[in-house]
């Protein structure tokens, strides 16, 4: 029998569904004698619940149930013959005056849409390419031996100077007043590196061991700590020990103290290439994928399921808490978050992956195995047992799962490259690794 789907706006359409009573009353029969076999009650043997009883305790619930499950199989069953593809959960209401002998349901829900991409031609993207540096190279050498440094007390009349180790003393007051946070001993941080606030850098920086010195101090206005940011202080600072740091050679010994096998520099320099250019390559891809994904959303026409919105609202509202959670705030998941928060982010999320879906299906974009693969083995490469992490990712199908669309992304974005006009822009390693200025 042909079913009747009527349009009620853009994507939401409905259907009736008719069931007959004796359909639903003979499994709600079969039910309670299946359930009369099973259940224990005070006063009956096991198996002997006579079927009256049982029905008076469990007659509404398996009613219930028996209705859910005839309904929900009617409108499968009622969809499948239309041939829609369902968005989300229907919204199922019974009808008044059915026929004797039937019930009557409206179920209303929303289909997927008609993805209606333009010719990608006209699309234009910018692509981003790097390339590793000897300098970029220079300078990772640089951290690894800063990580590995040793420090050495300096004679007793040596000015701290920058890349010193300083042990100092220090207490700050506001009006007079000692603040949280504002005092401590014996407190150790190395002059330059910005661990500290400039100001007290500078007042620090040319003392010499055993001095003291006062200054003013303004904490910014969007200083971490609220009860200071924006006020001025002044500190009281004691040097107690200055260290100069000393860093290893780079030689045989630092290569192999890194883990190089054959212990030679050039070996050290070509590890650290091919791990930048994995870093490189990552952040490329993903640079690129986004350039690509605007594209597409502009070139793409759709209306897109409201049900599908929501649903994506309620994952980031539930994340949005996670993460709230997760930062120590109390009642973290009775935060009052207004949907509209996510509304347009979840409105492009849904848009983009009804898109993407499209030309997965239209392109066979399909990930392969084989990709899966290389990618999963390309993460695990940085990683000192590579093999482990590459199990960990087989071991989980959730994992996998995430690699695959990201391997479908991949494959989406070379498919677009292909296709549209691509101006090609190089930038440098610090631009793309977000090491400006």
């Amino acid at each position: 029998m042909a079913v009747n789907v009527e349009t009620l706006e853009k994507l939401e359409r409905k259907i009736t569904l008719t069931l007959p009573v004796n359909v639903i009353q003979s499994e709600v029969d079969a039910r309670l004698r299946k359930l009369a076999r099973q259940v224990k009650m005070d006063g009956f043997r096991p198996g002997k619940v006579p079927l009256n009883v049982v029905a008076q305790r469990y007659g509404y619930s398996v009613q219930y149930e028996v209705m859910n499950d005839k309904v929900g199989e009617a409108f499968a069953s009622a969809a499948n013959e239309a041939k829609l593809r369902v968005a989300g959960q229907p919204r199922i209401t019974e009808k008044e005056g059915a026929p004797e002998g039937e019930l009557s349901f409206d179920a209303i829900f929303e289909v997927y849409p008609e993805v209606k991409i333009a010719d990608l031609s006209g699309a234009e993207v910018e692509k981003i390419n790097a390339e590793v540096t000897d300098d970029a190279i220079d300078r990772t050498v640089d951290i690894l031996r800063k990580q590995r440094r040793t420090f050495a007390q300096r004679a007793q009349d040596a000015a701290a100077q920058d890349g010193d180790r300083v042990t100092v003393d220090f207490e700050g007051k506001i009006d007079g007043e000692t603040f949280q946070g504002g005092k401590a001993d014996d407190f150790q941080f190395l002059v330059g590196e910005g661990q500290m606030l400039k100001e007290f850098e500078d007042a620090v920086r040319g003392m010499k061991s055993g001095e003291s010195k006062t200054f003013p101090l303004s904490f910014p206005a969007d200083y971490h700590g609220k009860d200071v940011a924006g006020k001025q202080a002044d500190f009281l600072v004691t040097v107690k020990k200055i260290e100069a740091a000393h860093l290893p050679e780079v030689n045989e010994a630092l290569a192999k103290s890194l883990g190089i096998p054959d212990g030679t520099v050039d070996a050290l320099r070509a590890d650290i290439r091919k791990n930048l250019e994995r870093e490189v390559k990552f952040r490329l891809q993903s640079r690129n994928k986004q350039a690509v994904m605007d594209a597409l959303v502009a070139k793409a026409e759709l209306d897109i399921p409201n049900s599908s919105v929501q649903a994506e609202i309620d994952r980031m509202v539930e994340s949005a808490r996670a993460d709230l959670k997760q930062r120590g705030i109390k009642d973290a998941d009775k935060a009052p978050i207004p949907d509209d928060v996510f509304r347009p982010q979840a409105e492009r999320r849904v848009r983009l992956g009804l898109v993407v879906a499209e030309l997965v299906r239209t392109h066979e974009l399909q990930a392969k195995p084989e990709q899966i693969k290389s990618h999963i083995e390309d993460l695990a490469a940085s990683y000192e047992k590579p093999a482990d992490v590459v199990r960990w990712y087989y071991g989980d199908n959730r994992r996998l799962a995430e690699v695959e669309a990201i391997v479908i992304e991949n494959n989406v974005t070379e498919f677009v490259l292909g296709k549209a006009k691509v101006t090609d822009k190089a930038i440098s390693f610090d631009e793309l690794m977000g090491q400006q200025g």
